[in-house]
């Protein structure tokens, strides 16, 4: 996705519609401690939600690593969440139902990998991609 429509797909979710899923995420900057926001397409995975950072170790990770959470958006419902980083290891089944459901929005990123791709080619991917589990607080 282009930055262009990373914009209007946030703008969308700020204003209550959202794509396929998707949520404005809004986290802490690092450095400036102002809000950034992005949107992300929350998946869940046997009960638990995470956020799954297609484009590898983007700002908006950086800034969840220091924050250790933030707020998704869909028009006025606003989630808090505390956000814990899984280990490499924790990641392939997660990484897989993911390219399931948003494959089709995130595949290019991935080199490659897709949904139908052995254990073995989505751990060796797995670095390249933080997911955070993240836990509703309100």
């Amino acid at each position: 996705m282009n930055a262009r429509l990373n914009s209007v797909i946030g703008r969308l979710a700020r204003y209550g519609l959202s794509l396929a899923g998707s949520a404005e995420l809004t986290v802490r900057g690092r450095r400036s401690g102002k809000p950034q926001r992005i949107p992300v397409n929350p998946h869940t995975y046997e009960g638990t939600q995470y956020l799954v950072s297609a484009r590898g170790h983007s700002q908006w990770v950086r800034n969840m690593r220091a924050a250790g959470g933030g707020e998704l958006r869909v028009g006025r419902k606003v989630r808090t969440f505390t956000a814990v980083e899984l280990s490499d290891a924790e990641k392939p089944p997660v990484l897989r139902t993911y390219l399931e459901r948003w494959g089709w929005q995130v595949d290019e990123y991935f080199r490659g990998v897709t949904a139908k791709s052995s254990d073995e080619e989505i751990a060796v991917a797995a670095p390249d991609h933080p997911v955070f589990r993240i836990t509703v607080t309100d």
